[in-house]
């Protein structure tokens, strides 16, 4: 199974406690430049946010049920999160509780798995109560 396939597999699992965002970077092989032999497209690197957009489209179309926003030209979200190549996180209240390591070889979609599994089965088991006085 591959990465996005497992990961789009994730998303439909856990659709009902976690919203997905996929937040595309500037291209870590382009078509000119670090060639990757096993590139499912050929994206040259990206001169504007035009270009940016563009490939995010293709993105799009691999992760249904998720949400694909795009990094600036000045790639600050890769910068502030250190995802290059790829990474996962998990988000709660505003607050990372997950950080997975640096794809390719970092890149753990089991860990992600895991800790989402074991937050519905905590959501699950909490007794929570809310009383009006």
């Amino acid at each position: 199974m591959t990465r996005l396939s497992a990961f789009q597999r994730v998303v439909r699992q856990y659709a009902d406690i976690a919203d997905f965002l996929v937040v595309y970077i500037e291209e870590a092989h382009p078509s000119d430049g670090w060639v990757s032999s096993d590139a499912p497209y050929q994206i040259p690197k990206h001169r504007c946010l035009e270009d940016r957009l563009r490939a995010a489209q293709l993105m799009l179309a691999e992760v249904p049920g998720s949400n694909v926003v795009v990094d600036n030209m000045d790639n600050e979200s890769n910068a502030a999160y250190g995802a290059y190549f790829e990474r996962l996180y998990i988000v709660v209240d505003e607050r990372v509780v997950y950080q997975g390591g640096r794809g390719p070889e970092g890149y753990r979609i089991s860990e992600l798995r895991n800790w989402l599994e074991q937050y519905r089965n905590d959501r699950m088991n909490s007794h929570t109560a809310v009383l009006h006085v």
